[in-house]
């Protein structure tokens, strides 16, 4: 089904005073969240941009409803522990994500996401990236999926995650219905965390080609954000939000540097991009407070192949139109529009996200960047084992420590907490007696290795704390393979999935083995 080409212009007398009621509703419905799981009728996004008659053709979000009467599934979980799936849905017509159905059933394993559900009753679906122009990591050459519990929030004071893509994740629809094609005009807002990004080609969420190839400049119409410079930047070291064109990283008519793009650095960032007959936008926001800055509003870019653009009508998130899928990110909610949407209607919109209240949750009892720290295994075994270098090699384990213990053994069971190597939402663990010297995970047996320079190294010295597996402490995700946690197995450490193919995968006592107390350092 193809979209029917809207005009930009003046807004239809009816439409604007819908407009400007939805805005009064859009303050007063998030205020009103705040005292229970369902808001005012008219409030969310998609309400507002239907208001402004440019209604959602797609509409994405774990953390909550986007529509005031929508009240069914977010998205799809699938338990690592037997393989079955549970759909998380919102907590009654415009409500929040029921998180604690996510808690119940994923209690003891990990999850992953499988499905985005789509809000805007077109069925436009996120699911598994296939392979296409790049392979993924994952079987088939697919790309990875992302680790539910991996980006919590809160949101109105309500406990909801968001989709944590590392490097190598990606969702995709390549069989969309009502997104735009061609030249016709449409617009879109992803709502991100603005501290998780990377170079690497490309955390977009947009209109991309159906057949996961690069076929030419024009064929994609997305947002970017991330801090590469490859194909266009703005002022600073970023990162930046770009329109992903195709063949370039757009912030203004000409390829590369543009002054009016600045670095931003909300935590909660809102971005903006539309299109239409040869003219575009991008607009930022602060998703907790504030307006929507214009970075650029005007004509399409002043190179070959974007005016008409050539879109194609599929969807991605994580990844760019080829697949490339080295870039990392956060997508809490967004949506894609029939017809360019006024300012009006996106300020209408940003209102909105600032009062649905968006907050920090990181995990009880995670270490702090800077500090020194130990880390207790919790498993009845091994409850005054810590993890630690071994003297006779490289690799790490777990061994008893305690007050008599010699200094050489309490030393190489202390570690410095950096900001993550690979991705500084994350952490890093310095050996406090190997200055320089890094854990990480190698063919998954964790050692500790002075590092080279490459992003797989940083990777692979990364971890993201997340809330236990078993109650006690917290665990420990590898930041670039997103169903593994640091794990000690028959006093071993690994980087270990739940029941997989390895010895060190077993079920057997997994929770257990994957949880871990931050302690006071022994040095």
């Amino acid at each position: 089904m193809s979209v029917t080409p809207a005009r930009p212009g003046r807004a239809r007398p009816l439409a604007l005073l819908a407009l400007v009621l939805a805005l009064a509703t859009a303050l007063l419905g998030g205020r009103a969240a705040a005292e229970g799981d369902a808001v005012a009728a008219g409030s969310l996004p998609c309400d507002l941009y239907a208001a402004g008659g440019t209604p959602c053709v797609a509409a994405h979000g774990t953390t909550r409803a986007l529509y005031s009467a929508y009240g069914g599934r977010l998205y799809q979980v699938k338990r690592a522990s037997d393989g079955a799936t549970r759909d998380i849905g919102a907590l009654g017509a415009g409500g929040y994500a029921d998180a604690a159905a996510q808690d119940s059933f994923c209690a003891g394993t990990s999850c992953l996401i499988t499905v985005v559900y789509d809000q805007s009753g077109r069925g436009n679906h996120l699911t598994q990236a296939p392979p296409g122009g790049f392979q993924g990591p994952a079987a088939g050459g697919y790309d990875n999926l992302a680790e539910a519990s991996a980006a919590p929030v809160t949101v109105g004071g309500h406990k909801a995650y968001g989709v944590f893509i590392a490097p190598g994740t990606g969702y995709r629809n390549n069989n969309t219905n009502g997104i735009a094609t061609g030249d016709q005009p449409e617009g879109m807002y992803a709502l991100l965390d603005g501290s998780h990004y990377n170079s690497g080609c490309c955390f977009d969420y947009g209109n991309a080609e159906t057949n996961s190839r690069d076929n030419g400049n024009g064929t994609m119409e997305t947002i970017y954000f991330g801090n590469s410079k490859a194909w266009g930047y703005g002022t600073g070291n970023g990162p930046w939000v770009m329109a992903d064109l195709e063949n370039g990283l757009f912030s203004g008519v000409n390829r590369g540097y543009n002054a009016n793009d600045p670095s931003v650095g909300h935590r909660f960032l809102t971005a903006v991009v539309k299109g239409g007959p040869n003219h575009w936008a991008i607009r930022v926001g602060n998703a907790r407070s504030g307006g929507l800055s214009t970075y650029y509003d005007g004509p399409r870019p002043n190179a070959s192949g974007y005016n008409p653009m050539k879109k194609e009508g599929a969807i991605i998130l994580g990844i760019g139109g080829d697949n490339s899928n080295s870039s990392a990110g956060t997508f809490y909610e967004g949506v894609m529009t029939s017809g360019y949407p006024s300012d009006a209607t996106e300020n209408a919109v940003q209102a909105n996200i600032n009062a649905a209240g968006y907050a920090t949750s990181p995990p009880a009892g995670a270490p702090t960047v800077g500090s020194r720290v130990s880390l207790r295994a919790t498993t009845s075994c091994c409850t005054t084992d810590y993890l630690r270098h071994n003297t006779a090699d490289n690799n790490a384990a777990i061994g008893a420590v305690s007050s008599s213990s010699p200094t050489a053994d309490k030393a190489a069971a202390t570690w410095i907490v950096r900001a993550g190597l690979g991705d500084a939402s994350c952490v890093s663990f310095e050996s406090a007696d190997k200055p320089g010297q890094y854990l990480r995970h190698y063919d998954f047996r964790l050692r500790v290795d002075a590092l080279d320079s490459s992003a797989l190294a940083r990777l692979d010295a990364t971890f993201c704390p997340q809330p236990s597996h078993n109650g006690q402490g917290v665990s420990l995700r590898s930041a670039n393979y997103p169903g593994d946690f640091v794990r000690h197995y028959e006093y071993g450490a690994y980087v270990a999935s739940h029941g997989g193919s390895h010895a060190w995968d077993s079920a057997t006592a997994w929770a257990d083995d994957t949880s871990w107390v931050v302690t006071s350092p022994w040095a």
